[in-house]
């Protein structure tokens, strides 16, 4: 599951890179734009500069603006900067592994088999969605049989 962190962060990012030629954005703009609390906003987004995604500038048509190109942005690359694992147990993990307490054989553990799946299939489609394609991504009314 996302945390509120990195959704807000990729909304902020999905609006920076919505900006005309990579124009700074305010916090407070990216905020009302996309209807996130501001103070939490600052935080992502200082954590975001930090991680050189980002870059602000200050003074008159400041604010934050991307680094990168926003199809070079994965939105893997967002998770593991603010969240950390992807995998959803640690003994599945590839840069936070912890073997499991209670598991006798890693290798005959059919539990851990289905989530290196579940992990795998994660990388493949966050490590393959970029910045520019959730821009780009048309917007799709979902039935309520279909919706999560």
């Amino acid at each position: 599951m996302l945390t509120k962190k990195t959704k807000y962060a990729i909304k902020a990012l999905i609006a920076l890179a919505g900006s005309e030629e990579n124009k700074p954005m305010l916090i407070a703009e990216v905020a009302k734009q996309e209807n996130l609390p501001k103070r939490f906003l600052e935080s992502i987004l200082l954590d975001l500069k930090r991680a050189k995604i980002l870059n602000s500038k200050m003074g008159i048509g400041g604010g934050y603006f991307l680094m990168q190109n926003p199809a070079e942005i994965k939105v893997l690359e967002i998770i593991r900067i603010l969240d950390g694992p992807i995998a959803l147990y640690p003994c599945v993990s590839l840069n936070f592994y912890q073997k499991c307490e209670e598991c006798k054989d890693e290798l005959t553990c059919s539990i851990r088999r289905m989530m290196q799946k579940v992990r795998d299939a994660s990388i493949d489609i966050m490590g393959n969605t970029s910045i520019e394609d959730l821009v780009n991504q048309p917007n799709i009314i979902l039935d309520k049989k279909n919706s999560p």
